[in-house]
């Protein structure tokens, strides 16, 4: 027996679904590795990407993320954008 696919609503939304994400980097431009809750998150809009960072720089910046840079897909948009006043 075959079940069907899953309703939009219950899966995970597919990358291209969610282009937009952030690169997490230390002050050197290396790519940095978060707590799971932060790592990985990948938006539908630009707008939505950028009002997630606004509400979690400070806990990137407490995980030792110095700068973000913004990607839609593989194409860099801007960055990177320091975290530190």
């Amino acid at each position: 027996m075959m079940l069907p696919d899953q309703p939009p609503t219950f899966r995970q939304p597919a990358a291209a679904e969610r282009p937009w994400w952030w690169r997490l980097e230390s002050s050197a431009g290396a790519e940095v590795t978060v707590d799971e809750e932060l790592a990985d998150q990948r938006f539908s809009s630009q707008a939505d990407a950028e009002s997630w960072v606004g509400e979690y720089w400070s806990d990137l910046a407490a995980e030792g993320v110095d700068a973000v840079t913004l990607f839609e897909h593989d194409r860099q948009v801007y960055g990177p954008m320091s975290l530190h006043a």
